[in-house]
């Protein structure tokens, strides 16, 4: 039986939404093995002058847990 844990990371990019649940992948990896799923709980967009400047992301990570 595999045991799964999740972790919720936010994270921002100044290019898209995209960019930003990948920056959050990358960081959790640096430290997490066996990553397998990332669900995106909410975006939120930074608005200047009328223009989206940053984009975030709520990211749920699941990776399996070795015994």
């Amino acid at each position: 039986m595999a045991v799964v844990k999740i972790i919720e990371i936010i994270a921002e990019s100044d290019q898209s939404w995209e960019a930003a649940a990948q920056d959050a992948v990358n960081e959790a990896a640096k430290t997490v093995d066996n990553i397998n799923q990332v669900y995106i709980d909410y975006f939120k967009g930074i608005v200047e002058n009328n223009k989206i400047v940053r984009y975030s992301v709520n990211a749920k990570i699941s990776f399996v847990v070795k015994n």
